[in-house]
């Protein structure tokens, strides 16, 4: 990370190191989107790093608690990170481990601060919140969640129009990623009593919390939960869709990282469809031949890029 950081010109050893700790959370946790970042320039690589290293740090704390300390002990940490991250935005400055790079990189691309606090709301809801009845009910946490990342990530990835007009495509693909780990993770999230599709929606294909337990337990998928996410699987193609008309908005060094994103991505979908719809069984996951395949068309297209914004690469008429 070392060549990262010098392209980013972090060289202060403390903030060196919390740039290190939200690379090592990303590489471990978040797969795909490391898998990703690698395809950035250096220089953008440890901002987003640290953008979704401080989202995982966060889901940690909600997701994996200390069993001693209880729901109010994982309120109180939440609540005691909120409170640390609110300072360092406001001063430009922090102690915490962690916090550090995420202060510096939103201090360096302007990032606002209710973009951080809508997104620990969401994890607040997380303590109490363990269904959604309508579409509209699940946005709200999906809008914390999820897109508010995406709105993070906007202007490290840069833009060549103004932002404003990129935000909602930005946003889609943050719910769009969102939603497809919903549908990948249905069995793990029923583990933390939480179901995140729409109780309206299963209930038109006869489909409650109830049976989606009893998949679980029997790790098979019943014709009716098939049916269901069926639909919930072309809506969130339907997000897709919203969001893809954003990668032509990017500066075109962004565009191969947030492409092979979207299409690795996409292709958890098409696992799902292709193990029958049975998310019971064990977790959906696009294979390494396909990542290897989308890298190398990806390094292709970034090399493209390169040159093609290049100030030496001019359209010349023939002779």
């Amino acid at each position: 990370m070392n060549r990262e950081l010098s392209a980013a010109h972090i060289t202060d050893p403390e903030l060196a190191a919390s740039y290190r700790e939200c690379r090592r959370l990303n590489a471990m946790h978040g797969r795909t989107y490391f898998f990703a970042t690698r395809l950035l320039q250096p220089r953008q690589r440890p901002a987003v790093h640290a953008l979704y290293g401080f989202a995982r740090y966060a889901d940690d704390i909600v997701d994996e608690p200390d069993p001693s300390t209880g729901i109010e002990g994982v309120r109180a940490a939440l609540t005691e990170l909120g409170d640390a991250l609110q300072a360092g935005l406001a001063t430009g400055r922090t102690d915490h481990p962690l916090l550090a790079a995420v202060v510096d990189t939103a201090a360096r691309y302007s990032i606002a601060t209710p973009l951080f606090t809508d997104f620990l709301h969401s994890m607040h809801m997380d303590l109490t919140v363990t269904d959604y009845p309508t579409r509209a009910d699940l946005q709200r946490y999906v809008y914390g969640s999820a897109e508010v990342i995406g709105l993070q990530v906007l202007p490290v990835l840069e833009t060549v129009c103004d932002q404003e007009e990129a935000a909602p495509a930005a946003a889609a693909l943050g719910e769009a990623f969102q939603l497809t780990n919903f549908l990948r993770d249905v069995a793990e999230d029923l583990q933390r009593d939480r179901v995140y599709l729409p109780a309206d929606e299963l209930a038109d294909f006869g489909v409650d919390r109830e049976l989606l337990e009893w998949c679980a337990q029997y790790r098979t998928v019943d014709s009716r939960v098939r049916r269901a996410l069926i639909e919930q699987i072309a809506f969130t193609r339907s997000v897709y869709d919203r969001a893809r008309p954003g990668i032509a908005m990017l500066h075109p060094r962004s565009r191969p990282c947030v492409a092979t994103a979207l299409s690795l991505y996409g292709g958890i979908l098409e696992r799902i469809e292709a193990l029958d719809y049975n998310v019971f069984a064990g977790r959906a996951r696009v294979g390494t031949p396909r990542r290897l395949g989308l890298a190398a068309k990806a390094v292709t297209g970034t090399a493209f890029a390169r040159v093609a914004t290049s100030p030496a690469h001019t359209m010349r008429r023939p002779a």
